[in-house]
């Protein structure tokens, strides 16, 4: 009788080894399909051990703060409408125009454009934003038209400042820091050279007049440009602002948060704030007597954009003027520094004349 031939060990190996390939397909890694077929069924059993990771998506108000803000998660951020933006008959440059220009005339401000958010509330003003090649998010607010001009103290104005708010709370739940600056706020100079670095400052506010009074009930507030850091305490701050609301009829949000101030909320939330000097971060409801300091001009103590965009040319116009003059002449930059003058802001002191709310 014969008896079957011992197997090698090479073929034990073999088959061995195949044994093993197919327990690992079907019980270890039931989602591994062959990548030479086209589609694939299988009939192990799934395995509990397989996990998902989800990876969070960012919207678009995220890539935008993104690709705008500085190493730091610090942006510029300014909101326009149509009125900003579009060219009126009879006018010969946009409000948008002369703030863009600013930056081109100004010391040191032309690179801060890389970092400039541009919130547009309507259609027109996010495809003109867009034409100019510029870091641009579409604020879109449901059943509202932000489009035309919003007089000063308007419905609709008060409206869109309370909107403003609204989404400035969400930058700053984002974890960015921001100056919000107005578009009628001309920058002459880089205002990062003049506000305070130390991360103890929690909000840097312009005023209308400055007094020099550190005490934030002696000091009248402009949301039009300031600085502000995001933390724990200014995200409660924006959060209790923007709750007042509706308990706040016939008020801007400018007056609520004066309120707030005025009213030691500010103490409460153990926030540092400091007031901004008019030298340095100036407007037409107080010119800075210093051209060789100022850092800022806002169309402020002003109504109607045609009257800022009057006042604002003669105001990027007295600043071409100096600094061809010092340029010219610098052995007597010190006399011309002395004897600069603004002009009148009488396009914005007559606006006023016709108080008749839009």
């Amino acid at each position: 009788m014969e008896h079957p031939k011992n197997i090698s060990p090479i073929t034990s190996a073999i088959i061995f080894l195949l044994l093993v390939g197919v327990l690992y397909i079907c019980v270890w890694s039931p989602s591994i399909t062959n990548p030479l077929l086209p589609y694939q069924e299988t009939n192990c059993p799934p395995s509990n051990l397989t996990t998902t990771v989800k990876f969070p998506v960012k919207d678009e108000l995220d890539l935008a703060l993104d690709e705008a803000s500085m190493p730091n998660k610090t942006v510029i951020i300014a909101v326009v409408n149509q009125a900003y933006v579009e060219q009126r008959v009879n006018a010969e440059i946009t409000m948008l125009d002369l703030f863009l220009e600013s930056f081109w005339l100004g010391y040191d401000t032309r690179a801060l454009l890389d970092h400039l958010l541009l919130v547009t509330v309507d259609q027109t003003a996010y495809d003109r934003c867009k034409f100019k090649r510029l870091h641009c998010y579409r604020l879109v607010t449901d059943g509202v038209d932000f489009g035309g001009e919003k007089v000063y103290m308007s419905q609709d104005f008060i409206k869109m400042m309370w909107r403003r708010t609204l989404f400035l709370l969400d930058v700053l739940r984002r974890g960015y820091s921001f100056i919000f600056t107005d578009t009628d706020v001309m920058w002459l100079r880089n205002p990062f050279a003049k506000l305070s670095l130390n991360e103890t400052r929690d909000l840097q506010i312009s005023v209308d007049t400055f007094n020099g009074d550190p005490r934030p009930e002696h000091n009248f507030i402009n949301t039009g440009f300031y600085y502000i850091r995001s933390n724990n305490k200014t995200i409660s701050l924006f959060d209790t602002w923007y709750s007042m609301k509706d308990n706040s009829t016939g008020k801007k949000e400018q007056d609520v948060l004066l309120d707030l101030l005025h009213h030691g909320f500010i103490k409460q939330l153990d926030l540092q704030v400091s007031f901004l000097e008019t030298k340095h971060f100036s407007g037409f409801c107080q010119d800075s007597s210093d051209v060789s300091a100022v850092t800022t001009v806002h169309a402020n103590c002003c109504r109607h954009i045609s009257a800022k965009v009057r006042d604002l040319t003669a105001v990027l116009r007295d600043w071409k003027r100096f600094k061809a003059a010092v340029t010219k002449y610098p052995k007597v930059a010190h006399n011309i520094t002395r004897s600069f003058r603004w002009s009148t802001h009488s396009g914005c002191w007559n606006s006023w004349k016709n108080t008749t709310l839009s």
